[in-house]
């Protein structure tokens, strides 16, 4: 017998094909246990950056981020999910388990892999693999 009901799936967005996949998998989940989807957008941000965005590359990028989550927030009606959008800057792994293990509580959390290769993961790390072996609750990882 199951006891823990989903309810809340939080969903990483990055505007890759594979976040897209995640979000589809998060949809069809939502549809079978009727739960809500938060989907966030975490840009990377370094702290104390010498070097801003220039403004209108920055609105640029702006622009981009919200016509894709326009567009995720209607793939989610299309299919009769309620789809909440957040926007986060700063470290984009650190985002996520901050978001996913709020006062929101989380249930699951959903996301598309980049499938990078072992190698580059070695030097460049990876947010989906510090996902894993930080969250407290499950992790579905969509390739």
């Amino acid at each position: 017998m199951i006891k823990k009901k989903i309810s809340k799936i939080l969903v990483p967005l990055d505007g890759s094909k594979n976040s897209l996949r995640g979000l589809e998998t998060a949809i069809t989940l939502a549809r079978q246990c009727k739960a809500t989807i938060t989907g966030v957008y975490s840009i990377y941000a370094p702290p104390h950056s010498e070097f801003r965005g220039i403004g209108s590359v920055e609105k640029a990028f702006n622009k981009q981020i919200k016509k894709f989550m326009e567009e995720a927030k209607f793939l989610a009606a299309q299919n009769g999910i309620v789809f909440n959008e957040k926007l986060m800057r700063g470290d984009i792994g650190y985002n996520i388990i901050k978001m996913a293990h709020s006062k929101e509580k989380f249930d699951m959390i959903v996301m598309g892999s980049r499938g990078r290769s072992s190698a580059k993961e070695i030097f460049f790390g990876s947010v989906s693999n510090y996902v894993i072996h930080t969250s407290k609750i499950p992790i579905v990882i969509v390739k």
